[in-house]
């Protein structure tokens, strides 16, 4: 696991997109296709916005979510909805775009459908993630019904996941799906969340989810 410290969060927008854009032209000069799953939330925001503006081939790209919640894109909390707003715009507004919200369905009843259509972009080319202080990543919450399957080495791509601290049920890249990644990057700002990576790296997986998926990753920090 590598650490990289920014002076400020600004910088570090600009810094980590820079870096997530020399790895998809790397992925492009050697694939005819590649993977984004990026994270919703705030703090990816100012990063996708200069992402998004990146010079390269957006329309051999395809981007997804690492979880969502299980709301239609139109509601306040959907993450597909930010993705459109912030990251698929100008030169970006090429990449192909994968939801996984199904209408009708519940997230459990759609998740086989959707690891099975995950499977032409396995392995993923570049996966971005974020943090909780409860040391979550993607919606792989400590102590949530479905948490011990997104874990297993052997779980499908996506996973329902059901927190009693969230408002809503969630669809999660599996920890196996996070895994196997050929490039990984971890995005916290604030001190409260260095620790956190710090406490995590001495719990188990099902306390502290963000350490079944970092190792060999790169940790992008700011205060």
């Amino acid at each position: 696991m590598q650490i990289i410290e920014y002076i400020d969060r600004d910088l570090a927008a600009i810094g980590v997109a820079d870096t997530l854009a020399s790895g998809l032209k790397k992925a492009l000069s050697i694939q005819e296709r590649v993977s984004l799953a990026v994270p919703g939330g705030t703090t990816p925001g100012p990063i996708f916005d200069v992402l998004s503006a990146a010079v390269l081939d957006w329309d051999r790209v395809t981007i997804m979510l690492t979880d969502e919640r299980w709301v239609p894109e139109d509601h306040a909390r959907s993450n597909a909805a930010l993705i459109r707003s912030r990251l698929m715009q100008g030169p970006a507004a090429k990449a192909h775009f994968l939801p996984f919200y199904r209408d009708g369905k519940t997230a459990h009843a759609a998740a086989p459908e959707l690891s099975e259509s995950l499977k032409a972009q396995m392995p993923l080319s570049m996966v971005v993630l974020g943090m909780g202080n409860d040391m979550h990543t993607a919606s792989l919450f400590p102590g949530a019904r479905g948490l011990s399957q997104a874990l297993h080495p052997d779980a499908p791509a996506l996973c329902p996941i059901d927190a009693e601290s969230q408002p809503d049920v969630r669809i999660t890249l599996s920890a196996a799906a996070l895994n196997g990644a050929l490039e990984k990057h971890l995005i916290i700002f604030g001190q409260d969340k260095r620790d956190a990576l710090e406490r995590a790296m001495g719990q188990p997986p099902e306390q502290a989810p963000i350490a079944a998926v970092i190792q060999g990753g790169t940790v992008h920090w700011a205060a």
